[in-house]
């Protein structure tokens, strides 16, 4: 089971009070879960990644394990807490402007 933590505005987008829970059926990669969690609450596709290139969102942000995996390879694995469980994958909207 992998947890994962969305920005206030996804969670009311998708509904959710809290962090997702979900199943994956093979390794815990970034895009792995973002396939997941975009299977399970379909109205997220196209707010984290790119509907057409897959890429992380500009003001988009995965931390986990206090170390920011933004800029991972897609199909690098999890930390190890995060695929078992313990840790939450973090995705942050970023904040800009002037």
């Amino acid at each position: 089971m992998i947890r994962v933590v969305l920005p206030a505005h996804l969670r009311t987008l998708a509904r959710v009070s809290e962090e997702v829970e979900l199943q994956l059926d093979g390794p815990a990669t970034q895009r792995a879960v973002l396939d997941a969690l975009e299977a399970s609450y379909p109205v997220l596709r196209g707010t984290i990644r790119g509907q057409a290139t897959q890429r992380r969102r500009p003001f988009i942000r995965f931390f986990a394990c206090e170390q920011d995996l933004s800029h991972e390879s897609p199909d690098s694995p999890l930390p190890e807490a995060v695929a078992t469980g313990v840790e939450p994958l973090l995705v942050v909207g970023a904040m800009a402007g002037g």
